[in-house]
């Protein structure tokens, strides 16, 4: 298993700078854990680039669709006292945003709260950091 921020799964659902590399990881068969929040981050996130219309309506309902298709087959991690309390851990110790506090927190929960070795695909510089120092894989580009 492996843990995926938004910003991993994005490049496999439209065509960004990382989906050549981002298809290579998924390629490994690996199961996908993630945030229970990814799916909403990943749908804010096509909307806003459809708004901006870089997007045609055909390729955001493809994208949709493959969203919906990955999301059916991801290990959810769920929110959660152990969870919050991970995450405002995190917030003290590293310069995060709540929400990529609460990632690396899944993240955390995701690898049995033991990182080390643990593969954490991401493309936000600043969480990738963070889950570099707290000991995780970081596969990024």
């Amino acid at each position: 298993m492996k843990y995926w921020d938004t910003s991993a799964i994005l490049p496999l659902l439209v065509e960004e700078r990382a989906s050549n590399l981002v298809r290579r990881f998924f390629q490994d068969r690996a199961r996908i854990a993630v945030w229970w929040g990814t799916e909403l981050e990943c749908a804010s996130a096509l909307s806003r680039i459809e708004r901006e219309a870089s997007l045609s309506s055909e390729v955001l309902g493809s994208a949709f669709a493959h969203l919906h298709q990955l999301a059916a087959s991801w290990v959810v991690i769920q929110p959660g006292e152990k969870l919050l309390e991970t995450a405002i851990r995190l917030i003290r110790v590293h310069p995060l945003r709540a929400a990529d506090a609460l990632q690396l927190a899944a993240g955390i929960v995701a690898s049995g709260h033991r990182p080390k070795g643990f593969d954490f695909i991401c493309f936000d510089k600043r969480l990738a950091a963070a889950a570099q120092r707290e000991g995780f894989n970081v596969l990024s580009g």
